[in-house]
């Protein structure tokens, strides 16, 4: 069942989770919408609750907040 106020998008797009003073993590936007994506990662840990995500190829950058985790993914909220 749906629980998102917003429904997603089916993307697939590149980005970055950028946090601290200059870490980064590549990952893969594989849906999005005005409130927030799904992103995958090759691990989730280390990984911190907030972070700015740049969206590429657009170069656009979100805080967002980490809602959920699993192995490879983790469901942000654009805040």
């Amino acid at each position: 069942m749906e629980k998102r106020h917003i429904p997603r998008l089916r993307t697939f797009k590149g980005g970055s989770i950028i946090f601290g003073v200059a870490a980064t993590i590549n990952c893969t936007i594989r849906n999005m919408s005005d409130a927030g994506a799904a992103l995958d990662v090759d691990s989730p840990l280390g990984i911190p609750n907030e972070f700015t995500l740049l969206i590429k190829p657009e170069f656009i950058k979100r805080n967002c907040l980490v809602i959920w985790r699993s192995a490879k993914r983790i469901g942000v909220e654009f805040v």
